[in-house]
């Protein structure tokens, strides 16, 4: 008796591997890569690929550290790690709101990086709409983003306090 497992029938490409979730992890590694490769273009050499992880979107502006911890799915302790640098280095800075506790701000400099990660993203857009075709390109992107809202609507609010 064999211990081998059955190759999947790569004639079924509509319906096996790579499944939706791997898909779009690659479709995702390549605006990661885009982005950064577009920010040392741009002269932003010191960001990587984990300030990448709070820098994306939605920027983190006006936000509190406890929630932006939450919408990055990371540890409050990762996050604070990331912030010390990230304001640091100058894009960002952490200070109290009108008694609201304290927020996360973009510099200037934030700002200019976050613009460069626009831009590349609205570049990649293009491109796969010119690849795939606009009318197929947004159907994509408006699937995307019914699934996005869904996923969204059932994520638990944030905690309350910093």
């Amino acid at each position: 008796m064999s211990s081998k497992r059955p190759r999947p029938d790569r004639r079924a490409a509509d319906h096996g591997p790579p499944y939706v979730g791997a898909l779009l992890r690659l479709a995702w590694q390549v605006c990661r890569r885009r982005m950064l490769d577009a920010l040392r273009a741009d002269g932003f050499e010191d960001l990587n690929d984990a300030y990448l992880n709070v820098l994306q979107y939605p920027p983190p502006d006006g936000v509190r550290p406890l929630d932006l911890a939450a919408q990055k799915s990371m540890s409050k302790q990762a996050l604070n790690y990331l912030l010390a640098q990230l304001e640091d280095l100058g894009y960002l800075e952490r200070r109290a709101e009108n008694g609201t506790g304290r927020r996360v701000f973009l510099t200037g400099k934030g700002w200019k990086a976050y613009e460069t990660m626009w831009r590349t993203m609205r570049r990649v857009e293009a491109e796969w709409a010119a690849r795939v075709g606009r009318r197929g390109f947004e159907q994509f992107r408006s699937t995307l983003r019914a699934l996005a809202t869904d996923a969204a609507d059932r994520m638990p609010a944030p905690a309350s306090g910093d």
